[in-house]
């Protein structure tokens, strides 16, 4: 449908025993929102979908690892907010790293 979108946030969860090592669970959770989204300029589409959508979906997450971490027998996990802004500026300057490396070198005269 016009002006929906859907937005997958992925989100890896690893907790290792510090002695030995030893893999205490794995949790991977790809979790998704549709969005309704009208009134928004083009040009600040993108970082709205990267960043206010994501920001949206994250209490809905953070209650998942929870109840499974508690649903596991392990202590509750209670993940910190995450900073979307920067996550999205840090994906924004890899994609031009890479750009730039993938151009071809243009000779000097």
């Amino acid at each position: 449908a016009e002006h929906q979108y859907e937005v997958i946030t992925k989100l890896k969860v690893e907790s290792i025993n510090k002695e030995d090592g030893a893999h205490l669970f794995l949790m991977e959770l790809d979790y998704v929102g549709v969005f309704h989204i009208e009134g928004v300029p083009e040009d600040q589409l993108h970082p709205f979908l990267m960043i206010e959508c994501p920001r949206m979906l994250f209490p809905f997450l953070r209650r998942i690892v929870s109840d499974v971490t508690r649903d596991g027998g392990f202590p509750p996990l209670n993940l910190e907010n995450i900073d979307w802004v920067q996550i999205y500026r840090g994906e924004i300057a890899r994609r031009q790293a890479a750009a730039q490396a993938q151009a071809p070198a243009t000779p000097h005269s």
